[in-house]
C-alpha cells in the first residue's frame, strides 16, 4: 500500500503561535479587573455571575494588559460565549468618552443572528449611556434612517454663522449591529451615515462572511475607515468658538478615535467563528494589524465539550418513521430537526403535523418564511411553547436558544462546517446536549469519513425499538396522502398566482405600448 499523500495547508505565522483559550479559567465577576460596576450590575441583571474562559481572555487582550495594541483573531466552540466577549469590552471602551456618533459596528451575515447580538450589546450597552441600532432590513430604509440619524435642534439665543444653519445630520447611535447588504445601502444613500469615526469593527462568522461578496461590503468598508489626517485636539478647540455646541465641532473636526493619549489610531478589528478559515488568501481581505489569534486547543475543527453524538441507521424510505420514533423517546425535550434546504424543512414540517397523536408542538423555521414569522416562531420556541423546530441551515450559525437539549440531522451535513454549526445549537455555555443523525446504511461511512475530520472517532449507534417504528406505519400512510394532497393545493397555488403576475405583467406592456 502506497502512502497517503497528506494535504497540506499553508497557515500564517502569526496562526502558528496562538493562545490557548483553555489556560484561563472562568472569572467571577468580582474579580474581574478594571470592569465598570454599572456594567457589573448590567450582566448580573442577565443572571451572569462569571465569565467563561473566552470571555476572560478577550478581556484580558482588550481591556488588561494587551489594551487592543493587536487585533484579535478569535476561534472557539459554538455555545462558548464569543458575543459576550466582544461585547462587554467594546462597551466599556466606548464608556469612557462621551461623544455620539457610530464608533462600533458589528456586521453579520444573517437577520436572525444581528438581532441576537444586538440584544447582548442591549442588555448592557444602556447602564453607560451608550445607545444600540440595527440595520438589517427587516423595516423599510426610512424607518432605519430615522432610527440612525438624528437633526439636533438650533439652540436658541445662540448667533450662528448663516453657512451653518443648514441642519445637521449626527448618529443617534454608538453601536451598529448591521448585515452586510442592509450596512452597504445606508454607506452608499443614508445622508449622515458616516463610518469616519469608527474605533471598533467585530466581523462575526467570518468564514462565511468572507466567503460570500455582499455586495463587496469589506473593501468599501475599509477604505472608509482608514486614518483621518485631521485630529479632533486640540486644533479644533483653537478654531471653534465657545459659543458653537458640541455637535457642531464634531461635525466638522471629526472625532479623536484614539485610545492611550493617540490622536488618529487605527480601526481596531475583531474577527470571530467557530469553523474559523486559516486561508491566507481569504484572511488578508481583513487587513488585520498584527493579529493576535486566540484559540481552543490544537485541533482546527472542534465541538462543545459536552456534545454527545449519535448515529441512527435507518431504511431511507421509512426515515420519517423513525424520526417520530426518536422524538418520542425524546419526551418532549427541545429538539432542532436540521434539513438539507428550505423545501425539504417546509414539507417534513408538514408531514410531521399530519402524524395525529403526536402530541408535540413542531413548527417551521426556513428561509422561505418572512422575517416577522420566523421571529415570532424563535420567541415560541425559546419560550417552550413549541417543543420542536424544524429548520435550514438558516439556524446554523451562531443562534442561541437556552435549553436545546437535542440536535437532529435529518440530512445529513455535506460539510464538518456545518455539522458544527448545527450541533453547536446544543451543548452551549457548558451544558449537556445530544446530536442525532439519520442514515441509511449506504450513508454511514461518509458519515464516518466527516467526523474524522474532526477527530471525532466517537459516535455510537443510537438504537430504536423496531416495534416503535412499525406501530406508526398506518399513521404515517395516511400523513403521506395527506402531504400529497397538500402539495397539489400549494403547487395549483402557485401557478395561479405566477399566471396572474404574467397576465398583470403583459397587461401593463400592452398599456404602455398604447400610451406611446
Amino acid at each position: 500500500m502506497g502512502e497517503q499523500k497528506l494535504k497540506t495547508v499553508p497557515v500564517l505565522p502569526w496562526m502558528r503561535s496562538p493562545v490557548d483559550v483553555n489556560l484561563f479559567e472562568e472569572c467571577p465577576l468580582h474579580l474581574l479587573p478594571c470592569l465598570d460596576s454599572r456594567l457589573k450590575v448590567a450582566l448580573q441583571n442577565m443572571g451572569i455571575s462569571s465569565l467563561f474562559p473566552v470571555q476572560v481572555a478577550v478581556w484580558q487582550e482588550a481591556i488588561g494588559p494587551g489594551a487592543f495594541e493587536r487585533d484579535l483573531c478569535i476561534k472557539s466552540p459554538t455555545g462558548s460565549g464569543k458575543t459576550l466577549a466582544y461585547a462587554l469590552p467594546i462597551v466599556q471602551m466606548l464608556s469612557t468618552r462621551a461623544v455620539k456618533c457610530l464608533r462600533a459596528l458589528v456586521v453579520l451575515p444573517t437577520r436572525d443572528l444581528a438581532f441576537q447580538v444586538k440584544e447582548v450589546f442591549a442588555a448592557i450597552a444602556p447602564a453607560v449611556g451608550l445607545s444600540v441600532g440595527l440595520a438589517v432590513g427587516q423595516s423599510s430604509i426610512a424607518d432605519e434612517i430615522s432610527e440612525l440619524i438624528n437633526r439636533p435642534k438650533l439652540e436658541a439665543g445662540i448667533c450662528y454663522d448663516p453657512e451653518d444653519l443648514s441642519p445637521e445630520l449626527q448618529s443617534s447611535v454608538d453601536i451598529l449591529v448591521a448585515t452586510p447588504g442592509r450596512l452597504m445601502d445606508h454607506i452608499n444613500n443614508t445622508k449622515g451615515f458616516t463610518l469616519e469615526h469608527l474605533c471598533y469593527l467585530v466581523v462575526d462568522e467570518t468564514d462565511r462572511m468572507l466567503r460570500e461578496a455582499y455586495q463587496s461590503w469589506l473593501p468599501t468598508m475599509l477604505q472608509l475607515t482608514r486614518s483621518n489626517d485631521e485630529s479632533f485636539y486640540p486644533r479644533a478647540l483653537d478654531v471653534i468658538p465657545s459659543t458653537f455646541n458640541s455637535l457642531k465641532t464634531i461635525r466638522r473636526f471629526g472625532v479623536e478615535r484614539g485610545f492611550k493619549g493617540k490622536p488618529s489610531p487605527r480601526l481596531v478589528k475583531m474577527v470571530l467563528s467557530a469553523t474559523l478559515t486559516q486561508d491566507p488568501s481569504k484572511l488578508v481581505q481583513l487587513d488585520l494589524h498584527h493579529p493576535l489569534f486566540l484559540t481552543t486547543g490544537q485541533k482546527r475543527y472542534q465541538f462543545p465539550e459536552k456534545l454527545e453524538s449519535y448515529k441512527l441507521i435507518c431504511e431511507s424510505k421509512l426515515k420519517p418513521m423513525y424520526l417520530v420514533a426518536l422524538l418520542q423517546n425524546l419526551g418532549g425535550e427541545k429538539c432542532i430537526v436540521f434539513t438539507s434546504s428550505v423545501e425539504s424543512t417546509h414539507r417534513l414540517c408538514t408531514l410531521l403535523n399530519f402524524f395525529d397523536d403526536l402530541q408535540i408542538k413542531i413548527m417551521e423555521y426556513s428561509g422561505l418564511q418572512r422575517q416577522s414569522v420566523r421571529s415570532k416562531t424563535l420567541k415560541a420556541f425559546r419560550e417552550g411553547d413549541i417543543q420542536v423546530l424544524v429548520s435550514s441551515d438558516a439556524m446554523t450559525r451562531g443562534m442561541d436558544v437556552e435549553g436545546v437539549r437535542n440536535v437532529i440531522n435529518y440530512d445529513m451535513p455535506a460539510y464538518i462546517k456545518t455539522y458544527i454549526h448545527r450541533a453547536g445549537r446544543t451543548a452551549r455555555a457548558g451544558q449537556t446536549g445530544r446530536c442525532f443523525t439519520l442514515l441509511n446504511e449506504d450513508g454511514v461511512r461518509r458519515f464516518t469519513k466527516l467526523l474524522q475530520k474532526a477527530d471525532n472517532k466517537s459516535c455510537p449507534v443510537y438504537s430504536i425499538p423496531s416495534s416503535s417504528v412499525e406501530s406508526l406505519r398506518s399513521i404515517y400512510t395516511s400523513a403521506l396522502e395527506k402531504l400529497k394532497e397538500r402539495v397539489g393545493l400549494e403547487t395549483s397555488r402557485k401557478h395561479k398566482i405566477g399566471f396572474k403576475s404574467s397576465r398583470a405583467r403583459k397587461e401593463n406592456e400592452r398599456n404602455h405600448h398604447s400610451k406611446k
